[in-house]
């Protein structure tokens, strides 16, 4: 069946290649980008899929509700909440950028609850919506590593409102689930990291295809292993 997914941050790396992948898979795409121009040559995929772009900062609640709107009833069968910042340069114990960890709560934990719950009635058209957010095993609490205070927490405070998601929207039949792309070679990885943007959104698409209610409310790995808390 021919899907409708909503992708944030989709103007570069996994987000844009995620949207590439479900054009190409002949699906229907609204991409939310900062920059529309970032995708607008994106209209069609080789698969035959359909590209709506719309302008969309996270941290702008009036943003967000015009996603909704412009949604009106139709239906979302996928929503994949890829936009996120790192938190600053600064996120030391001696050099704390405090402006740049609020920033970082507000994209990174807020905006995907605030995205999630405004397309809830869209969501609730399709016959198995899965809501998906984008987090890392930086976030996990059973990692010990030091630094990176702020990028940490707000991943780790976006765990879990994904696993309480999860558990509020079980009777709706909405399969809610944090995932960690892996170490990515973007712009926020860097040049060393060890897997690949085309790697991961495959990986991650290939997981998201299968996933059900009883994976709902867990944490997941872009390639299917199940990431401990």
């Amino acid at each position: 069946m021919r899907k409708t997914v909503v992708i944030t941050g989709a103007g570069r790396g996994i987000g844009r290649r995620l949207v590439e992948l479900y054009l190409d898979a002949g699906d229907q795409v609204v991409a939310g980008v900062r920059d529309p121009a970032a995708v607008r040559e994106l209209q069609h995929g080789s698969g035959g899929g359909d590209l709506e772009v719309c302008a969309l900062d996270v941290r702008d609640g009036g943003a967000v509700q015009r996603l909704a709107d412009a949604r009106g009833g139709r239906r979302v069968d996928l929503l994949i909440n890829n936009a996120g910042v790192l938190g600053g340069d600064r996120q030391s114990l001696d050099d704390m950028d405090y402006d740049a960890w609020r920033d970082a709560l507000e994209v990174n934990t807020l905006a995907p609850f605030r995205v999630t719950t405004a397309l809830l009635p869209n969501l609730a058209q399709a016959p198995q919506p899965k809501i998906i957010t984008l987090t890392s095993q930086m976030g996990s609490l059973s990692r010990n590593s030091p630094g990176a205070f702020a990028y940490r927490s707000s991943k780790a405070a976006a765990n879990k409102v994904m696993q309480v998601l999860a558990l509020e929207l079980k009777a709706r039949g909405m399969i809610v689930c944090p995932m960690h792309p892996g170490w990515v070679r973007t712009d926020m990885g860097g040049p060393n990291a060890t897997i690949s943007v085309e790697d991961s959104a495959r990986g991650l698409v290939e997981v998201i295809e299968r996933l059900g209610m009883a994976e709902s409310g867990r944490f997941w790995t872009w390639d299917g292993a199940e990431h401990p808390w």
